[in-house]
């Protein structure tokens, strides 16, 4: 079923780690740098990308097989950001067929924004990099309010500042985190399949909409 069914659409507001853009890389590579700096061997980048949604939980997670219970988690995720910050978009890209729904919206006249839970010291510098960002009208951080996702908190506050009301949003993601934070602010969702989804089951997670490409967000807006 369409958006059109359900009524206007004032604004898009998107999830940025595996939805607008791949960082697997980046992310992999900061994680993987803590264990060859302690003379362990390299692990293959396919063993970090599917836990690249997880953040550093993930990373560490299959770097050293540790959780945030671990005495050393703190220390080593610390590293692990310092490591992060130093290549953040050396081989972070953006996903295909983003631009060119970007460039529908905007050709449409309709305001989008970020709402991530990346901390703002990583998701300021890395969307400031990359021109597509250039003309979205916010980018709310995991640290922006004192809640992150899935509260509804951060997408109520990229609602105040796009201006527009929540129920008029539409929230794509590709966890399921994005999703419950999308329903729980009002919003309309669309769960992003071409993400980090290893082992994950988005048809359970009640979105409005599963979409395979960027672009299939356009056909089920109605606006193709």
């Amino acid at each position: 079923m369409k958006i059109g069914a359900f009524g206007g659409v004032d604004a898009i507001l998107f999830d940025l780690d595996g939805t607008l853009v791949d960082s697997a890389p980046d992310l992999g590579a900061a994680a993987d740098k803590l264990r060859t700096d302690r003379g362990l061997p390299s692990l293959a980048y396919e063993l970090y990308r599917p836990m690249a949604g997880a953040g550093a939980r993930g990373m560490l997670a299959v770097a050293f097989g540790m959780g945030p219970d671990h005495v050393d988690f703190l220390s080593l995720r610390e590293e692990f950001f310092r490591n992060y910050e130093a290549c953040l978009h050396d081989r972070t890209v953006i996903f295909a067929e983003v631009p060119e729904l970007i460039a529908a919206l905007r050709l449409r006249s309709v305001p989008w924004g970020v709402v991530t839970n990346k901390a703002a010291r990583f998701s300021e510098p890395l969307t400031a990099a990359l021109p597509l960002f250039a003309s979205a009208g916010t980018v709310v951080s995991g640290d922006t309010t004192p809640h992150s996702k899935p509260h509804p908190e951060p997408l109520f506050e990229a609602a105040r500042r796009l201006g527009v009301d929540p129920g008029r949003c539409v929230y794509v993601g590709d966890d399921e985190r994005d999703i419950e934070a999308g329903r729980a602010a009002g919003m309309r969702t669309a769960a992003a399949t071409w993400g980090y989804l290893a082992a994950k089951d988005p048809a359970s997670w009640k979105a409005d909409v599963l979409i395979k490409s960027p672009v299939e967000l356009l056909k089920w807006l109605g606006w193709d």
